[in-house]
């Protein structure tokens, strides 16, 4: 019995993979607006109600495919992180974070598109894609809580007006991080993003031309936002020059 189980659990397993990657193939070629699961059963050979078993609408088809592009996303940035070498000091992990992301938005455009580009009309994603959509900024957030716990972080200003959402926002995304580093950071992952989207969707055109180079030296700019410097000569990768 546990035979036939587990080959039944393969069987749908190799299944969902294949729907999944028709529907991202139907995303790249006609947009994630037009996506239809008639099509898709019918580019691999399947009756539409035999494909509703797997994902009854598509929305739940559409959080499938969010949910993965966030993850995938979200163990680029975190596979980064840990290659980075023992003595990289925190504004180099920050940057390595983020060009992983980079990197992968310019292997995956449609997905990335799908996750951060504009909404798709009638779809709300639910509650099940936040874990996913989570991990590039607690990613970066763990870069921050790593400086602060080393006294590597200068604590950027926070203007007084800012201070009681500066407070709901820590308590809800970082405690343990002073309320002006996590304003800080939901700024420099919202300019993160934006530099990824101008240069994704063309927006660089006939104005950046070495975009790579361009990206490190923003990426750079904003950690120093976000209270992160360089590691100076001699200092160990806790201790940021000046802090």
């Amino acid at each position: 019995m546990s035979t036939i189980r587990g080959a039944r659990e393969r069987a749908r397993t190799e299944i969902t993979a294949a729907i999944k990657n028709e529907a991202r193939a139907q995303l790249a070629a006609e947009g994630a607006a037009k996506l239809s699961l008639r099509a898709v059963a019918r580019e691999l050979g399947m009756a539409s109600s035999a494909l509703y078993r797997y994902f009854p609408s598509r929305d739940d088809l559409l959080t499938a495919l969010i949910i993965d592009a966030y993850d995938s996303a979200g163990a680029a940035a975190e596979a980064a992180l840990a290659a980075a070498p023992p003595d990289a000091g925190h504004c180099a992990r920050w940057t390595a974070a983020c060009s992983a992301v980079r990197a992968w938005a310019l292997d995956h455009p449609h997905e990335y598109a799908l996750v951060y580009g504009s909404p798709v009309p009638g779809y709300s994603a639910p509650q099940d894609t936040v874990a996913a959509a989570s991990r590039v900024p607690l990613a970066l957030v763990s870069v921050l809580r790593d400086a602060h716990r080393t006294h590597g972080l200068a604590l950027p200003p926070l203007s007084g007006g800012m201070r009681a959402e500066a407070e709901r926002m820590a308590a809800d995304i970082a405690p343990d991080l002073p309320p002006a580093v996590v304003t800080a950071m939901v700024a420099a992952w919202s300019h993160v993003f934006g530099t990824i989207s101008f240069e994704l969707f063309g927006h660089f055109n006939k104005v950046v031309e070495d975009r790579e180079a361009f990206f490190e030296h923003t990426v750079t700019r904003i950690a120093h936002e976000v209270g992160l410097r360089p590691q100076a000569a001699g200092t160990s990768p806790g201790i940021s020059a000046g802090s």
